[in-house]
């Protein structure tokens, strides 16, 4: 069965994004870009909320630009091709290999577990991957955590009432400071 995983950059006091919206301290040096590389060849499928989906549009033709460099130009040609779940009321249509949730979140993760093929189910996006936490249907958690305090903004966690027990499985540190938890659920 495949595993599902919830994938984000985050900052020490445990945001995706500042206050005002900013993500810029998420910029990776090549050390960590080349580690996010590495993960999306693990993904089968990619789910997304609205705003994560927007956000990562840029890369649908990234590869036509001619500043682009090698490890840039791999991730375009590694998450073009990959299968996209949006989740939104507000979307009519999405573009390249993406199709718009048919189903719950629920339904949409029992369907693609259910479904042969290689690469796990990845979450992106904090408020999607606070319904799946609700849900139980999360196997893992994978933060890089940025040294950095923003003091408020979305969190990476979801806020809910009940106790989830976690075992470290992996863990890394780079060069830039960034730090690397990689937390399986325990069922």
């Amino acid at each position: 069965m495949r595993s599902v995983t919830y994938s984000m950059n985050m900052s020490l006091d445990g945001y995706i994004v500042g206050p005002d919206g900013s993500f810029d301290w998420t910029a990776p040096p090549e050390e960590l870009f080349r580690f996010a590389i590495d993960e999306i060849r693990e993904v089968g499928v990619h789910l997304l909320g609205r705003r994560l989906y927007e956000t990562m549009l840029y890369w649908e033709t990234a590869d036509q630009d001619p500043s682009l460099d090698e490890p840039m130009l791999e991730w375009a040609a590694l998450w073009n091709p990959l299968p996209k779940v949006v989740f939104s009321t507000t979307l009519p249509a999405v573009q390249g290999h993406a199709r718009l949730a048919s189903g719950s979140l629920a339904e949409e993760i029992e369907r693609l577990r259910a479904e042969p093929g290689d690469g796990g189910i990845a979450i992106g996006g904090a408020t999607l991957a606070a319904q799946a936490a609700d849900l139980g249907l999360i196997d893992e958690y994978r933060a890089r955590v940025h040294p950095v305090l923003v003091g408020g903004g979305i969190p990476f966690f979801p806020q809910h009432e009940r106790r989830v027990d976690l075992e470290l499985v992996e863990t890394r540190t780079f060069s830039s400071g960034v730090v690397y938890l990689r937390h399986r659920v325990r069922r």
